[in-house]
Formats: C-alpha cells, sequence, structure tokens
C-alpha cells in the first residue's frame, strides 16, 4: 500500500512540475509579447530630407508635389518635426504648405505627445479635437516614425492623416495617406534623400 502511494505521490509531483513549468512558459510568453518590438533610436531619424512625388487625385489627375521634412532633437527626448509640401497645379498656381510639431515623450514606451500650446496652469498640452484643432501624435515601430493628426469636424465626422516614415539606407520613405469616415481621399509614396 506504501509503494501505491508513494508511486502516486511521485505521478503528482511530476504533474505539478510539468503545470508548474506549463505556467511559468505562459507567463514568459505573455511578458514578451507585452515588451515592444526593438525600434530604431530616435537619434536616427535626425536630419533633413527632401524629395519629390506625383500625387494622383481623386480625380484621376496626377499632380507633381516636391516634399521636405527635417526631424531635430531638442532636450529631454523632445524633437521636432518640420515639414513642406509645394504642389505645383496644372494652371501654374503654385500652392506651399508648412507645419512645425514639437513632440515629447508620452507614458507609453515609443509614443510621443505633441506639445502644441500651454494651459491655463503653463503645462504643454495637445490641441482639442472638439474645438476643430488637430489631435497629434507620433510613435516609432521598428524603423518607422508615424505622426498622426486626427481632425473632428463639425458633424462628428473624422479625417486622419498619417505619415510614416521609413528609414533607408539613403533617406526616409514616406508613405502619406489621408482617410476621412473611412473613405481613403489621398495616398502618396515618395522617397526622400538626406540633404
Amino acid at each position: 500500500m506504501s509503494a501505491i502511494l508513494s508511486r502516486h505521490g511521485q505521478r503528482a509531483a511530476i504533474w505539478r512540475s510539468w503545470i508548474r513549468g506549463l505556467v511559468t512558459i505562459a507567463v514568459v510568453s505573455v511578458l514578451a509579447a507585452a515588451i515592444p518590438a526593438s525600434a530604431a533610436p530616435l537619434e536616427a531619424f535626425y536630419g533633413a530630407y527632401s524629395g519629390s512625388a506625383d500625387v494622383i487625385e481623386t480625380d484621376g489627375t496626377t499632380i507633381p508635389r516636391d516634399m521636405s521634412v527635417e526631424i531635430a532633437g531638442l532636450e529631454r527626448d523632445r524633437f521636432l518635426v518640420s515639414w513642406t509640401s509645394v504642389t505645383f497645379r496644372t494652371d501654374g498656381r503654385v500652392k506651399e504648405k508648412s507645419y512645425t510639431i514639437e513632440f515629447k515623450p508620452a507614458d507609453r514606451p515609443g509614443v510621443y505627445a505633441a506639445a502644441q500650446t500651454r494651459n491655463v496652469f503653463g503645462h504643454e498640452v495637445q490641441f482639442d479635437p472638439m474645438s476643430g484643432e488637430p489631435f497629434v501624435w507620433a510613435r516609432i515601430v521598428d524603423d518607422t516614425m508615424t505622426v498622426f493628426s486626427l481632425f473632428v469636424g463639425d458633424d462628428g465626422g473624422y479625417e486622419m492623416q498619417q505619415f510614416d516614415r521609413t528609414l533607408e539606407a539613403d533617406g526616409l520613405h514616406l508613405s502619406f495617406s489621408r482617410v476621412r469616415n473611412g473613405e481613403i481621399l489621398k495616398t502618396v509614396e515618395a522617397d526622400l534623400v538626406r540633404d
């Protein structure tokens, strides 16, 4: 009888050992999945870049556009993104738009909040999308820095602009999209060469 109990105790110990092992593997797997993929360091994006693309409008016409972006480091892991696009219309008009946004680290690794204005207490805050201002943030995943701009329209609809800037050997690849209420309005692909 004691031999049977001893064998039963051994089996129970083996099963407990297996279960502990499986639990350990499950916990390690969950923790590993929670750790973000190795992102390129912020400094890898610093520099000035320029290029051009033919933008296909929703009506099918093609419009040439020159683009440039400068990404510069600031104090305390902050950075500045300044970009300009110059559109050459078929009627000879030239339209230039420039934007500059400062980003600061958010509470999540690899995510950055736009420091666009100051509140009444002097703290840097993002714009208010419910007031028609863009809500802007950035993230770095692998070798891509993405800047998102969310606009909320007067009717409660939305427009999302997404700028993916992916590191390449000689500069950045830009992939831009503009979506309004689920409808893709514009996409642009361009290679920007480091100046």
